[in-house]
């Protein structure tokens, strides 16, 4: 008996001690219903723990962000093809917000907003991931912009110069330039040992292809990472490029380097983003934009900056592309953009078709902040260019009238054909520093002033090509001094003075 009731005890004792250690390995598990499938938008009930912006999964491993969470209803943005969804489907949650793949291995790859590879040569993978939406740095983390960027653009880097960590707004009429000036920065920025993101925002594939095989011919491909999403692709795509596209570019900065993104364009982002909000029946206002239209760019453009030395001391610069119409710069997305940037490039479609290129329009156009980061050297060659050229616009519009100006005047009229034909430039062709230099100390000399108006480019393209000649003490000096020396000043001069002896008009 005695036996019988060891056995029962040890048994009992044996159930307790597994009772005890027992722990259920299930877990609870949501699951949703997609109600409807519209236009990249799908309603999915259920789910009732899904948070804002919370990264859904729908059958056939497509992903949706969850835009509206209403008592009822979700609403959710789509991310990629969403054709062979339908009511009834089923819906999980992730337990995560929408991130992309960061890091050194996507540059010189074209990827989506996905992180998934467009130029046919593989997979990426990358060890580091952020979420596409992140807080921008506090202004205690950040610092003045004191250091210039060279686009290479000689009328930009003279009369507006742009400051790493600075936000220049690039805005005009359809085909008039604005593209080529974002890609003419990015060829210069392979000297410059400064990182660059393009983002190509609803392009076409053939633009993003040509813009890829010019960078690629200039070998300025292996500095910059392309993120493109296509006219076709659906809405919530579009919506999240220029954000995932800021974070590749953070991760640049976050790591003490300098980096430069474009955004191309940032109307295309705006429709999406209408789009999207009347199919999710968010209420319209002005042009049928949502209310909060002006807080997605804001956000946006908030996380270009310049960090302090705590926070490693890298920059992001952020040149956002805006299409006008008709030359309308104050239509609501345009003036939004204007408000939220340190300054704009406006292009002018009059100019354009006169055949100035690039076709800025210098009036219309300011820095509001790269004027401190910009070298002594450009303050003192190009203090009064742009009062100059000012005035010459003025009085060559009244000159049209047919009245006979003085000698005064023409020497004005004179003066600013020659800036303007100075400035003028090529595609794809950026101007170093010592050469832009050289060019703006030879115009406030009065050096073109005597050389024929169809001599011009040429006389420009040989100083540009003599300045190479320049010593590199001089050129160490025109970047890093306060001042232009004088003695710097009269051999640059004297460089310019002996090249452009061969272009002079004889008969002056």
């Amino acid at each position: 008996m005695n036996s019988l009731e060891n056995v029962f005890d040890t048994a009992f004792t044996r159930i307790h001690e597994a009772q005890k250690s027992f722990s259920n390995q299930f877990k609870p598990h949501e699951i949703g219903i997609i109600i409807s499938v519209t236009t990249g938008i799908a309603k999915v009930s259920g789910l009732p723990g899904v948070g804002f912006e919370e990264l859904l999964l729908f059958p056939g491993n497509i992903t949706g962000i969850a835009f509206n969470v209403d008592e009822d209803e979700i609403g959710v943005v789509l991310l990629g093809e969403y054709w062979h969804l339908k009511a009834g489907d089923e819906v999980e949650r992730t337990g995560r917000v929408m991130d992309v793949g960061v890091g050194d291995e996507l540059l010189g790859r074209i990827i989506d907003p996905l992180g998934r590879g467009l130029d046919g040569i593989g997979s990426i993978e990358t060890k580091i991931r952020l979420p596409v939406e992140r807080q921008a740095a506090p202004i205690m983390d950040r610092s003045p912009v004191t250091v210039p960027l060279q686009t290479g653009i000689k009328i930009i880097d003279a009369l507006i110069p742009i400051g790493r960590g600075q936000r220049e707004l690039i805005l005009g009429d359809r085909q008039t330039g604005k593209t080529a000036i974002a890609i003419d920065t990015i060829l210069n920025q392979s000297k410059q040992n400064v990182l660059c993101v393009y983002c190509a925002i609803g392009q076409k594939a053939s633009a993003v292809a040509k813009i890829a095989a010019i960078l690629k011919e200039k070998k300025a491909l292996d500095n910059t990472v392309i993120i493109a999403t296509k006219g076709n692709d659906p809405p919530g795509i579009t919506y999240i490029a220029p954000y995932a596209a800021t974070s590749i570019a953070e991760h640049f900065m976050e790591t003490g380097r300098d980096a430069l993104i474009i955004y191309d364009d940032l109307t295309q982002h705006a429709r999406s983003y209408r789009e999207i909000s009347l199919l999710l029946r968010r209420p319209p206002g002005r042009e049928a934009f949502p209310g909060d239209i002006f807080y997605i760019h804001s956000r946006l453009l908030e996380r270009a900056t310049h960090l302090n030395k705590k926070r490693g001391g890298g920059s992001l610069t952020a040149l956002p592309i805006i299409e006008t119409e008709a030359e309308n710069i104050s239509a609501y997305i345009p003036t939004n953009l204007i408000s939220i940037t340190d300054g704009q490039i406006y292009l002018s479609p009059t100019l354009f078709e006169l055949g100035i290129l690039p076709a800025i329009d210098i009036g219309k156009s300011v820095s509001r902040v790269g004027g401190k980061a910009q070298l002594a050297a450009y303050r003192e060659a190009a203090g009064n260019l742009k009062l100059s050229y000012s005035q010459f616009e003025e009085l060559e519009t009244f000159a049209r009238f047919g009245a006979r100006p003085d000698e005064e005047t023409r020497k004005i009229i004179t003066h600013g054909r020659c800036i303007r034909a100075c400035l003028e430039q090529a595609e794809f062709a950026p101007v170093s520093m010592p050469a832009q230099i050289a060019i703006l100390l030879a115009l406030s000399a009065d050096l073109f002033d005597v050389i024929l108006p169809e001599k011009i480019p040429g006389a420009c393209h040989a100083l540009c090509e003599a300045a190479a000649s320049i010593p590199k003490d001089i050129i160490e000096s025109l970047k890093t001094e306060k001042k232009l020396k004088k003695e710097d000043r009269e051999i640059l001069i004297k460089i310019a003075d002996k090249t452009l002896a061969g272009f002079r008009n004889i008969s002056e």
